[in-house]
């Protein structure tokens, strides 16, 4: 999704950093944005380590000058039975999924205070709990995902002075490598299906609109807000 997210806000006229663990994927992504005409940069970033966070945000300050958008995507999902879970995968989880969009928002925040303005996007999903689903063996997984809702709406009310929204998304089942493992298995795809009125998976690129819709001036009153993308599956 993270690519589609790239690719979306540098056809809208953005100017992107890339940033993931691996740079040679984000140089790909930066290659296919300029062929259309786009500006980006590729940048290396483990959003486990605060100090790879500063860099990443000094490299686009030092080469636009600000920061007006954060997406918050970077994630994984292992499927682990909670009584065979270990803690070194608990804290792998929790560190990527909720601890580096801590340290992404605090960084980009601290920037965007700067100009009394901006946008952050939390890629969060509809396994949150509460008004979402658990999922049996992503106990770590589910904890993660809670935690981005909470900290969205936390964020939202602690940066609205600064004119900073904050709002997340929470997709159901996207079409993307982190679902190989269903789409390998016939039976848990045809579960995964029958919990979606729509029948179908959702593709990057519908998150992605969604993405570009909550960082324009086109949803300028909502922060706060939590959205689902799911097909139904809530629904249902």
């Amino acid at each position: 999704m993270g690519k589609s997210h790239a690719l979306t806000l540098a056809k809208a006229g953005a100017k992107v950093v890339v940033a993931d663990i691996s740079k040679e994927d984000c140089e790909i992504v930066v290659e296919e944005i300029k062929k259309n005409k786009g500006e980006a940069i590729a940048v290396k970033c483990d959003v486990t380590k605060k100090e790879d966070i500063d860099n990443m945000v000094k490299a686009a300050v030092g080469k636009w000058g600000k920061v007006d958008i954060l997406v918050n995507n970077a994630g994984i999902c292992q499927f682990k039975p909670f009584l065979e879970l270990t803690e070194e995968e608990w804290d792998r989880t929790i560190n990527i999924n909720l601890r580096g969009y801590f340290l992404c928002a605090q960084a980009c925040a601290k920037e965007m205070a700067k100009q009394k303005a901006g946008v952050i996007v939390n890629i969060a999903s509809v396994a949150m709990g509460q008004a979402g689903v658990g999922i049996p063996a992503l106990a770590h997984y589910c904890a993660s995902k809670g935690g981005i809702v909470g900290m969205t709406e936390a964020l939202a009310l602690e940066l609205a002075p600064f004119n900073i929204r904050v709002n997340a998304i929470s997709p159901g089942a996207i079409d993307t490598p982190m679902v190989e493992a269903s789409k390998a298995d016939p039976k848990m795809m045809e579960a995964t299906l029958a919990r979606i009125p729509l029948r179908r998976m959702g593709k990057p690129e519908e998150v992605s609109n969604l993405v570009l819709f909550l960082a324009s001036e086109e949803s300028s009153y909502m922060t706060g807000s939590i959205v689902v993308i799911d097909g139904g599956w809530l629904a249902g």
